[in-house]
C-alpha cells in the first residue's frame, strides 16, 4: 500500500525571529530537520512527500531540500493560501497569514489518495514515530463504521525545552489506548519532579512526566478530507470565529470526530526525545542534538548520498 508524509512547512516563524526556520541548517553539513524527517519517512516504508509551502520557498526548497534528496523519494508541493476559502467566503483584508493546519492540510485534498502522516517541518521526532504510524496506517480498519486514525503519543519528560517553558496538548486516553481528548497545557518547564506547570507568583505545580502528549504527529486516512471540508465551512460560519486571527485546528477537528464517534484515534507511544526550532536559542541546541545522532551512527555522514 502507498503511504505518503505530509510535511507542514508554510509557517511564517515570527518567534523564530528572521530566517525561514523550516529551512535553517542544522546539521553537519547543513540539512534542515526536515531532511531528517524524510530520511526516517523513506525508511519506515513511506514512498511520497507532500510538502505544504508558500509559493514564494519553492525556489528555496528546490535549492537546499529537494536537490538534498538525490531523486530518492517522490516529491509535491502544495500551497496554503490566505483565499483559499470554500466558496461564498471572502478573507478580511486585515488577515496577514493563513487558517492553520486544518486548513494547510485540506489543501492536500487533490494530492494525496492514500493513507499519510502529518508532521511539522521544524521537530525533530526520531525514527521509531515513522515506522510504528507506517506499520499502522497500511493496516487501519474501518470495519466498525468509524475513522481509524492515529497519532504519536511522546512522552512529556521528552518533549521538554532547556530554553523555557513550552505548552503541550496532553493526551486523554480511554482503557483501549485511544484518544479521548487533548488538554492544551501551557507553561510546561523542567523541574526536580521532572516537569512541572509554572504559576509564576504561585509557583510551580507538579505536572506527571511520564504523560503522553502530541506533538502535531497524526496517522490518517484520505475520509479525513471530507470532514476537513465540511469543518472549514462550520468554522467560517460560525459567530464566533476571529475572522482576522482565527484557526481552524486539527486537534480541534479530531476532537469533534471523537466526540461525534466518527473515529477512533490510536495513541502510539514513542519513547524517543523531541526537539525543535521555536526560537534563535534553539538552533546551538538541536545543531548539537543532530551532530551527536550521526557520530552515534543513527544517520549517515550525508543523508541521501
Amino acid at each position: 500500500m502507498n503511504t505518503t508524509l505530509v510535511i507542514m512547512a508554510a509557517g511564517m516563524g515570527s518567534r523564530f525571529g528572521g530566517g525561514i526556520k523550516q529551512l535553517e541548517p542544522l546539521g553537519p553539513h547543513g540539512e534542515t530537520i526536515m531532511e531528517y524527517s524524510i530520511y526516517d519517512a523513506v525508511e519506515a516504508g513511506f514512498d511520497k512527500v507532500v510538502f505544504i509551502t508558500r509559493k514564494e520557498l519553492v525556489e528555496k526548497f528546490e535549492e537546499s531540500v529537494i536537490k538534498s534528496l538525490n531523486g530518492k523519494v517522490k516529491t509535491e508541493y502544495v500551497f496554503q493560501e490566505i483565499d483559499d476559502l470554500p466558496e461564498g467566503f471572502e478573507s478580511p483584508a486585515e488577515r496577514t497569514k493563513p487558517w492553520g493546519t486544518g486548513q494547510a492540510i485540506l489543501a492536500c485534498k487533490d494530492v494525496v489518495n492514500e493513507p499519510f502522516l502529518v508532521i511539522n517541518a521544524d521537530d525533530y521526532y526520531g525514527k521509531a514515530a515513522f515506522k510504528t504510524i507506517h506499520d499502522y496506517l497500511v493496516n487501519a480498519d474501518s470495519s466498525n463504521g468509524k475513522y481509524d486514525f492515529c497519532m504519536a503519543g511522546f512522552i512529556l519528560g521528552n518533549t521538554l525545552s532547556d530554553n523555557g517553558a513550552v505548552t503541550r496538548g496532553v493526551c486523554v486516553m480511554d482503557e483501549n489506548g485511544c484518544l479521548k481528548g487533548v488538554n492544551e497545557t501551557e507553561n510546561i518547564v523542567k523541574a526536580d519532579g521532572g516537569a512541572a506547570i509554572d504559576g509564576g507568583e504561585a509557583g510551580l505545580k507538579e505536572i506527571d512526566a511520564d504523560s503522553k502528549v502530541s506533538m502535531n504527529m497524526w496517522g490518517f486516512t484520505p475520509e479525513i478530507f471530507d470532514e476537513l471540508s465540511a469543518g472549514f465551512v462550520e468554522f467560517l460560519q460560525d459567530p464566533e470565529t476571529n475572522r482576522v486571527k482565527g484557526e481552524y485546528l486539527i486537534p480541534t477537528v479530531v476532537d469533534g470526530l471523537i466526540k461525534d464517534d466518527k473515529a477512533d484515534v490510536k495513541v502510539l507511544e514513542t519513547q524517543d526525545k523531541w526537539f525543535g526550532v521555536t526560537y534563535q536559542a534553539d538552533v546551538d541546541t538541536v545543531k548539537n542534538a543532530l551532530k551527536t545522532l550521526v557520530e552515534e551512527g543513527a544517520y549517515p555522514e550525508v543523508l541521501f548520498s
